[in-house]
């Protein structure tokens, strides 16, 4: 399997620049560059909202023709990379807002802590134990304070890209 070629030209653009256009998201933050981000994850989860209120309303009403033209946005994947576990309080709110109200899984966060040894190394795996445990208890990470599981190190940008590549085909996949 081939990973697809990566073009970076500049200027770059704002972040949250031109994101409505794409079927697929990959949003990546680095510790507080993530605050654009999460306004596109908060506008994605808001439009979700909104497109169930306005089927449900149809439903109700019997009408099956909608006039909004729906929001483009099928899928999107998050990935916060951050040294300080204290970072994750920044957006705590919005994490657990994401997953209490996007019940088909459409936003799929990733939270990685850099500053911890990486899973699997006999030093963190006191660590991930007691996350694991905490997080089957409670359902709340221990790391990051939300429903968000927490990782160790960095991510594994070959596998996050060949696993949105693969589900995402023959869509059009934007990273803003």
């Amino acid at each position: 399997f081939r990973l697809p070629r990566l073009l970076i030209d500049e200027p770059y653009g704002a972040p949250a620049q031109d994101y409505k256009k794409y079927d697929i998201l990959l949003l990546v933050g680095l510790g507080i560059g993530a605050t654009p981000l999460i306004s596109i994850v908060k506008d994605v989860l808001n439009n979700i909202k909104q497109q169930k209120e306005i089927e449900e309303e149809l439903a109700e009403n019997g009408l099956k023709d909608i006039k909004k033209k729906p929001f483009a946005t099928r899928r999107a994947y998050f990935y916060w990379v951050t040294r300080e576990q204290g970072s994750f309080e920044w957006f705590r709110g919005v994490m657990n807002d994401v997953a209490e109200h996007d019940k088909e899984g459409l936003i799929e966060l990733h939270n990685y802590c850099t500053s911890v040894y990486e899973e699997g190394d006999a030093r963190s795996a006191l660590i991930t134990m007691l996350q694991a445990i905490q997080h089957a208890k409670s359902g709340i990470d221990i790391v990051s304070g939300t429903r968000v599981k927490t990782h160790f190190a960095r991510p594994n940008w070959r596998q996050v890209f060949k696993h949105v590549a693969v589900n995402h085909a023959d869509q059009k996949i934007g990273k803003p």
